[in-house]
């Protein structure tokens, strides 16, 4: 799993490229974790097109992010989610929390 950042007018966007399952997310959780830690911003951006798979450790990560971000007055968004994670979230109930974009969704920031 790799994980990438860049900073926007208000707003931190993370990348997440690779497999995401319970091998890679501790470290994807620990460098998002310390990213939120050091945040100014008030929206969180995780764009996960670049996700090849994702197991329960994905939605593990997302709602424990949303979790530090709402104690935070903070937001989370996903773009560029693949079919197949939009799928899960949509499985789990995500989408009543979060606002989730697909790949071909027209506010992907890149």
């Amino acid at each position: 799993m790799r994980v990438e950042h860049s900073l926007g007018p208000g707003r931190l966007t993370v990348y997440l490229a690779g497999e995401l399952d319970h091998h890679s997310a501790s470290d994807a959780v620990r460098e998002m974790d310390s990213l939120i830690d050091r945040m100014e911003e008030k929206t969180v951006i995780l764009d996960m097109s670049g996700v090849t798979f994702m197991d329960s450790s994905g939605i593990a990560l997302v709602l424990g992010r949303y979790n530090i971000l709402k104690r935070r007055g903070a937001e989370l968004s996903i773009t560029g989610a693949p079919d197949f994670v939009r799928h899960i979230f949509s499985l789990c109930g995500l989408e009543r929390l979060i606002r989730i974009g697909g790949m071909a969704h027209e506010n992907a920031v890149k």
